[in-house]
Formats: C-alpha cells, sequence, structure tokens
C-alpha cells in the first residue's frame, strides 16, 4: 500500500509540472519535442508503476462496493470523452478555436473541459464500486488530477486574448453556466454520432472489462 500510495504522489508530480514554472524551463534547456518526448515517457513509466504497485496492494475493505455505480454514471462518462475531441479550445493545440465567432458549441455549452469530466467520473464511479483502500488511492490519484487539471489549464489559457470571452459564456462544472443563463443546450450541435460513439465505446469496454482488466463489472 506504501508503494501504491508513492507511485501515486510521483504521478501526480509528474503530471503537475506542465502547470509550473519548471515547464518553461525544461523547454528551453531541452527543445519543446524533447521534452515532450521525455514527459511522455516518464508519464508511462509512473502509470506502469501504479498499476503494477495497485496489483500487489492488499485488498482492505472501506464500506459495501456500489457495484451498480459504474453501470449507471459509465455511459455519462464514454458520452462526455467522445464529445471532448470535438472542436475543444481546451484541448492542447486548439487555443486558435478560442478566437472564433462561436467558441462554446456542442458540448462545450455544457462544460468547457468534458474529457476531464469524464475521467472525474470514471475515477469516482469506481472508487465507491470498489469501496477499498487501494482503489481510493489509485483511482483518487485519477479524480484529483483530472479535477484539478481542469483548474491548470484555466490558468494557463488565460493569456490569451480570446479567454475571457470564452469562460464568461462557459463553465468548468457541468451545466452551471447554463444554469446561470450564461449558455443554452444545443441538442443539434452535440447531434447523435458523438454520443452514439460514446455509448458503443462503454458497451464494449463492458463487455471486455474481464478480458482487459481482470474483474468483471459485476
Amino acid at each position: 500500500m506504501t508503494t501504491l500510495l508513492a507511485a501515486t504522489v510521483v504521478f501526480l508530480l509528474t503530471h503537475f509540472v506542465a502547470s509550473t514554472p519548471l515547464r518553461p524551463v525544461l523547454v528551453k534547456a531541452l527543445g519543446e519535442w524533447p521534452y515532450r518526448g521525455a514527459y511522455s515517457v516518464v508519464a508511462f513509466i509512473t502509470l506502469y508503476w501504479m498499476i503494477a504497485a495497485y496489483a500487489s496492494a492488499p485488498f482492505v475493505v472501506l464500506w459495501p462496493g456500489l457495484r451498480l455505480v459504474p453501470a449507471i454514471v459509465m455511459p455519462v462518462a464514454f458520452v462526455l470523452l467522445a464529445c471532448g475531441y470535438w472542436r475543444n479550445p481546451t484541448m492542447v493545440g486548439a487555443d486558435r478555436l478560442l478566437a472564433s465567432d462561436d467558441p462554446a458549441r456542442g458540448m462545450i455549452r455544457v462544460t468547457r473541459h468534458p474529457i476531464m469530466w469524464g475521467i472525474v467520473l470514471w475515477a469516482g464511479a469506481h472508487i465507491l464500486a470498489r469501496g477499498d483502500v487501494k482503489s481510493l488511492i489509485f483511482f483518487g490519484g485519477f479524480l484529483v488530477l483530472a479535477a484539478a487539471g481542469t483548474l491548470a489549464i484555466d490558468a494557463r489559457k488565460q493569456s490569451s486574448p480570446d479567454w475571457a470571452r470564452f469562460a464568461a459564456v462557459t463553465s468548468n462544472v457541468p451545466f452551471v453556466a447554463i444554469a446561470q443563463g450564461r449558455n443554452r443546450l444545443a441538442w443539434r450541435e452535440i447531434g447523435w454520432l458523438r454520443p452514439a460513439i460514446g455509448i458503443a465505446l462503454f458497451a464494449a469496454f463492458f463487455s471486455a472489462h474481464a478480458w482487459l482488466i481482470g474483474a468483471r463489472p459485476f
């Protein structure tokens, strides 16, 4: 369990480097693409360490697992992920979308961080479903990473001259901008294809969960 906690902390620290003044120093020293390459290698190594530590950690129950929660929450998470890769100004390299006439379209009207919120839902659902210490540490690490990541992205994007206009009509937390009257839900912009892809991916992962992960959903 100590190894899992250490691996999770290191995993989080390496990911938060991109949001600290250390990043430009490393980019200047290594170059943009060598930095990205080194960052990716470190990320995969720490992720593998986390997975290996999780598999070896003992199972210590905290509460009876709410096994039905992922079946309810995960379809929503997959839809957010599938829709989040379309016209998303908060994605890496998509700053140009902030300058468009209508930067908040589709799922971005619901939340400006659909991918991150998909990860939050995935992690939170698995914490509740498992109900043990090692899952709280493992999935909790991803929940913290995604939730804090939304704040870090917002802080990084604020340097864009178009950020204030975009932030005024969007919200971090889903549906807040809509509830406040700063935006509206446009089903036609979301369409049916991307949500259908999300549901299909959920069905595929649900069916293959035991084979991929080694644990049956129920």
